[in-house]
């Protein structure tokens, strides 16, 4: 299985995306038997961690937005694995973790014959001389991971090193009994959480939400000590099977995630308040037939935070919410056509926050505001994470805004992430060919002379994406491989992800080769600067006549 590992040690994710794909159908046309999907997202794998800004650029309609949604599950995801570590498996329940652990002894011979396919493709791939790559062989092997990570992943991440023991029913019937015990605890330790909001929101219900929370703190030791009997059976045959030959393999899949792709909507609604996004248009994104008091406090109020809509609490934390956005008290009870644009982005970044969720997609969130409010946006939005201990997916086009805001940033092209590594050392050794033309084009103070340089070609379709590397039709240093073979996201330098063919090359001899494509690429730039020249002078010298 394909594992990025953290950029550093004492980083903790949370999020874990894999191998992500998300395909929109199309509308066939008349008697077509085909039919056709835009490729917004293709196999993305990254990681976003705790109390991070990850920023994520690329031109318009290259997927940015898609994948915030995906990430979300506003969209279903195609294909592909999103784990989510801020709630586990026991808080929601799932229905697919139940049948990975009762199909156990059923589907893990047809991982053992699938895991045997791809050792012999990695054992060919070591027998490779040093320096030598195989882009065929290397497509292969992603090609199986994609497939691994979707058949047989919550399989391997629940089990672990249990599926080297010998007898699966027994494991099965362990893991379902353990799982049961969890889910009980979790139930109880949930409902006092949800007390406990109740009870910091609401003062006049705060008596009985302790009397509740007291009754359920007193059924947890029971439930605790049979949880804690069913793991330490699960254990025992965990030691058995120790020894066996696979059980390290397998133990290292061992994962703790949620997986939200394989979420019910009626499970993933508890998350819902923990994930929060803030859209790119602040005019259409707001009803304009609710006040701003509503349209804040509807997640509020949906999720159970407050027992009520009206009120001198209700209306007491809404203001509180406002306050700490920008917006003064009596906007309450007003409509979003009576805000200017700025005001208007400070409410959704109000509704989002107002159900305390600990992940923020910001959308685009100052793409429509001038440049003065987009900085106090900005601004805004880094002082609510370092306050609140947030964490950020800011999608942008701007790389001046994404330099500001974020810790790492991710690169996207035509669906696919093309590098990612710490936001400083993007702007200062981009590596690969697409980061390096949007840097070009970006105008700069510090620089005299700058030349600007703008990205030739246009986008191709994201419904007929191109074979390969899907920016090599406009990418001046595409070798014979780029146009065949799709290159993987790899670690080139530590916290420094690439997915180019160039990087397979011997430093000196890349060098040489972008040097050499460089000087060709001027060349014609200089030959069409000189027919383009001869062409005026011969339509001025025909005017004259």
């Amino acid at each position: 299985m394909e594992n990025i590992q953290a950029q550093k040690q004492n980083k903790e994710a949370l999020f874990r995306i894999r191998h992500l794909k998300k395909y929109f159908p199309i509308k066939k046309k008349s008697f077509s038997r085909t039919q056709d999907y835009v490729h917004a997202n293709e196999s993305i794998t990254l990681d976003i961690y705790k109390g991070e800004t990850l920023g994520l650029v690329g031109e318009s309609g290259c997927g940015k937005s898609t994948f915030g949604r995906t990430l979300l599950q506003i969209y279903p995801a195609t294909s592909g694995s999103i784990l989510y570590y801020g709630a586990t498996i026991a808080d929601v329940n799932p229905a697919y973790a139940r049948k990975a652990i009762r199909q156990l002894p059923k589907i893990y011979p047809h991982y053992c014959i699938e895991k045997k396919e791809m050792d012999e493709l990695l054992a060919r791939q070591a027998q490779l001389a040093e320096g030598v790559t195989d882009a065929e062989l290397d497509e292969k092997i992603l090609n199986k991971s994609r497939e691994l990570e979707n058949r047989f992943a919550n399989m391997l991440r629940i089990a672990g090193g249990l599926l080297a023991h010998k007898d699966l029913n027994k494991v099965s019937a362990a893991l379902m009994a353990q799982f049961e015990a969890d889910v009980a605890v979790a139930k109880i330790r949930n409902e006092i959480r949800n007390l406990e909001v109740q009870k910091e929101l609401s003062p006049s219900a705060a008596a009985e939400d302790v009397k509740k929370i007291q009754e359920l703190e007193a059924k947890l030791p029971t439930l605790e000590a049979a949880a804690a009997s069913k793991k330490e059976a699960v254990e025992a045959l965990r030691e058995e099977a120790r020894n066996e030959a696979d059980f390290d393999e397998l133990e290292a899949e061992k994962d703790e995630g949620l997986d939200l792709n394989k979420l019910s909507r009626d499970e993933i609604r508890p998350l819902r308040k923990d994930m929060q996004i803030i859209f790119q248009d602040p005019y259409s994104s707001l009803d304009t037939r609710m006040t701003l008091g509503n349209i804040i406090g509807e997640g509020v109020i949906a999720h159970g935070m407050l027992p009520r809509a009206k009120g001198e609490e209700y209306n007491s934390y809404i203001q509180e919410v406002m306050g700490e956005c920008g917006l003064a008290p009596y906007f309450i009870h007003r409509y979003p056509h009576q805000f200017s644009g700025g005001q208007r982005q400070r409410i959704g970044i109000a509704r989002a926050l107002a159900v305390k969720p600990g992940f923020v997609v910001c959308d685009e969130a100052v793409s429509a505001l001038d440049v003065s409010i987009q900085s106090q946006i900005i601004n805004l939005l880094s002082d609510l994470k370092r306050d609140r201990q947030l964490t950020y997916l800011f999608i942008t086009h701007d790389l001046s805004v994404v330099k500001y805001i974020s810790d790492r940033i991710a690169v996207m092209y035509l669906g696919m992430l093309v590098e990612l590594t710490d936001s400083d050392k993007l702007f200062a050794k981009p590596l690969h060919p697409y980061t390096q033309a949007l840097l070009k084009a970006i105008p700069r103070t510090d620089v005299e002379n700058q030349e600007i340089s703008v990205l030739e070609g246009d986008i191709p379709s994201a419904v007929h994406p191109p074979e390969g590397c899907r920016f090599h039709t406009r990418c001046i240093y595409c070798m014979e491989n780029c146009s065949h073979f799709e290159p993987a996201l790899r670690e080139v330098e530590e916290g420094h992800f690439v997915a180019c063919h160039l990087l397979d090359m011997p430093e000196e001899e890349r060098r040489s080769y972008m040097a050499e494509k460089e000087a060709e690429d001027l060349a014609r730039i200089h030959e069409l600067d000189a027919k383009s020249r001869e062409a005026l002078a011969q339509h001025a010298a025909a005017q004259e006549k």
